[in-house]
């Protein structure tokens, strides 16, 4: 274990000098303030808008009960058997890092009462994620995600509504190049008899499949369809549809579904090769896909037997998640002429210890009217202090001496237009009013 750390730790020591330097883990990263304001503006969208369908913000721990991931999201997925982390405690208790959000929201569902509540129950949730997997564009071991749940309904109208949720946020988004796809994957009582029929159709290649394939052969032979080696995929190629067993009941809801979505006007295709990578998901699974790279945006479905198997109420359950690394990579393609950069409002220069002890005032009071604006707190010169504050891109400069103390007014200059007006200084709403 010790040799492992020492290990670990080499990969991210550089060595300067006589110095080390500490460098991130692989699989993370750092959001920079340019960056932030991205995130920011999507967060914010996403609230509002879900907001406005009910949904309330739900935050659950980061680390989890082993057990819960093992039992909720399944034992033969990749997520269980080859990304998750986890380790024990100092009590000895088995921990894990939370991999992705629906097992920990419906395990809050069942601990803390909330099957009480009216039903539908809708959450909606942004929280950071961990997974060891290969690392690649938008594909991070520390990720995050936007997701949503929905609690208490069976009928296919949930998930109409999901679904059109999703495709209006991406709307609202401005992210236009995305496709819609659906499937189902039916419920245990028309699954069993497919998984034999699979089998059936594996069972003469099985010994070219990967090691992970063939250990998921007894178990979850659906967990095949969902491998990533291009070996497997291959083998794959023609193995029978899940669509083609669905019971009455599963074939139902799946056509109902369908024929609203048709009413609607939302455009989808049906691909039969979503199995979506966990096991808790029944009937219902979509996957919005960008158009630009072929790759997954945002993908979700319908879970009706998971807070049983938690031992929870039996409860219909549906929702999504999206990666906001990924989402972010999408939607600035689809809006490259957005800057949601806020630049400074105001600078307040000033000349003299007199003039700064008012200018530190009086930037106070432009901050508490609402104005973004700064002075200098470094004892720069006045050359010095203009020269930053056209590096900081501030609309407005005013620039406060003993005439303007005396006086009561100074001169208010547009720094892309030049253009200089006199203001009173005491008069904050109507200078406020001019620079927005």
């Amino acid at each position: 274990m010790e040799l492992q750390r020492q290990l670990v730790m080499r990969k991210i020591e550089i060595k300067k000098g006589d110095r080390i330097v500490i460098q991130k883990l692989k699989g993370t990263r750092d959001i920079l303030p340019k960056e932030v304001v991205t995130w920011q503006y999507i967060e914010a969208k996403a609230k509002d808008f879900f907001e406005r369908y009910g949904y309330n913000e739900i935050r659950t721990p980061i680390i989890e009960s082993l057990d819960l991931f093992q039992r909720g999201v399944g034992e033969t997925t990749d997520v269980v058997q080859k990304e998750m982390y986890n380790f024990e405690d100092k009590g000895g208790r088995k921990i894990a890092l939370r991999p992705e959000g629906t097992a920990g929201v419906v395990r809050a569902y069942i601990e803390d009462g909330l099957s009480s509540e009216p039903s539908p129950l809708k959450l909606w949730y942004k929280m950071s994620m961990y997974r060891y997997e290969n690392v690649q564009k938008g594909r991070q071991r520390e990720f995050n995600q936007i997701g949503v749940e929905l609690f208490g309904s069976d009928s296919y109208m949930a998930d109409v509504e999901i679904i059109q949720m999703c495709s209006k946020f991406f709307e609202e988004l401005n992210i236009k190049d995305i496709e819609l796809n659906i499937n189902s994957i039916g419920c245990p009582k028309c699954r069993n008899e497919y998984k034999e029929a699979l089998k059936d159709f594996i069972r003469p290649n099985l010994d070219k499949y990967c090691d992970t394939c063939k250990t998921r052969f007894e178990k979850n032979p659906m967990r095949i369809l969902d491998c990533k080696e291009e070996t497997c995929k291959k083998l794959n190629q023609n193995a029978p549809r899940i669509l083609d067993y669905l019971c009455e009941e599963c074939k139902t809801h799946f056509e109902n579904l369908k024929n609203m979505l048709n009413e609607l006007g939302i455009e989808y295709k049906v691909d039969s090769n979503i199995v979506r990578g966990l096991d808790y998901y029944t009937k219902t699974v979509f996957e919005f896909v960008s158009k630009i790279d072929g790759l997954t945006v945002l993908g979700g479905g319908r879970y009706d037997g998971l807070a049983e198997e938690l031992d929870g109420p039996k409860t219909p359950a549906i929702g999504f998640a999206t990666g906001m690394e990924r989402l972010i990579n999408v939607f600035e393609a689809n809006n490259k002429d957005l800057n949601l950069e806020k630049n400074m409002q105001i600078f307040v220069a000033y000349i003299g210890d007199k003039a700064n002890l008012f200018a530190t005032k009086y930037v106070e009071k432009l901050r508490e009217a609402g104005i973004y604006a700064e002075k200098d707190i470094i004892g720069r010169s006045l050359k010095a202090q203009l020269k930053y504050a056209d590096k900081k891109q501030a609309k407005f400069v005013i620039t406060i001496g003993d005439n303007e103390i005396e006086t009561g007014k100074a001169s208010l200059k547009n720094m892309e237009t030049g253009e200089v007006e006199e203001i009173e200084l005491e008069n904050i709403e109507k200078l406020k009013y001019d620079i927005l």
